[in-house]
């Protein structure tokens, strides 16, 4: 799932460990996130999102994964 972890930890000057640290996980945790390939429980994004003073739907671009899944899921029908 496409997000702005990334982009927003390096905005504020932070490391991966210390966004770990902040958030309550491994920073292997936050490398996945980073890449796409661990989506987080609705806790753990809603505690990145409070972290980087936005909301969860903003952090995790869920307008645009949803057209996105939305597209592919018309291959189906």
């Amino acid at each position: 799932m496409k997000n702005r972890v990334r982009e927003l930890r390096t905005e504020a000057g932070m490391t991966q460990q210390q966004l770990a640290d902040l958030v309550h996980v491994s920073s292997r945790t936050i490398i996945s996130l980073e890449k796409g390939q661990y989506n987080p429980s609705l806790l753990l994004a809603y505690r990145l999102a409070l972290v980087f003073r936005t909301t969860v739907e903003d952090l995790y671009c869920l307008a645009e994964n949803k057209e996105q899944e939305d597209r592919e899921n018309e291959d189906w029908a």
